[in-house]
């Protein structure tokens, strides 16, 4: 077998020049992409996975909107927040950062977010295409 090495910036050159293709089509329609993420807390390491997210977001001239809580937030709350970003045309992705604090049941939290707009593919309807081999969104 014959052994073939992986450019990590060769394949996220070729996959950030297709999304900009993809993304000027959509402009072109009028559609700014746009994802939420849902921020609980002060953990460093998703602090910086947010805030990557955030650049590349900028970098690919396209909106992103980081709402932060509190550790201490109520559960009600995330999944009134999740509800108010589902009914919002504008908001094309909801992704929640992981992991949720231990009072917040991060499966009942994940299951809030429309399928529709499921980016991280969390949702078992999208696991479930993921897994038949029709996705609807790849996870990373």
């Amino acid at each position: 077998m014959n052994a073939k090495l992986l450019s990590g910036i060769d394949l996220s050159t070729s996959v950030y020049g297709q999304l900009q293709d993809r993304i000027k089509n959509l402009k072109a329609n009028s559609i700014i992409p746009s994802l939420a993420v849902i921020l609980v807390g002060s953990n460093p390491a998703s602090q910086v996975y947010v805030r990557n997210k955030t650049k590349r977001f900028d970098d690919l001239s396209i909106k992103s909107k980081t709402i932060r809580f509190d550790d201490d937030v109520s559960e009600t709350e995330l999944i009134n927040k999740i509800s108010e970003l589902n009914s919002d045309a504008n908001i094309h992705g909801i992704l929640v950062q992981l992991p949720l604090p231990d009072h917040i049941d991060s499966e009942k939290i994940l299951l809030t977010i429309n399928p529709n707009k499921d980016v991280d593919g969390f949702h078992p309807y999208n696991l479930g295409h993921l897994t038949a081999g029709v996705p609807t969104f790849i996870p990373c």
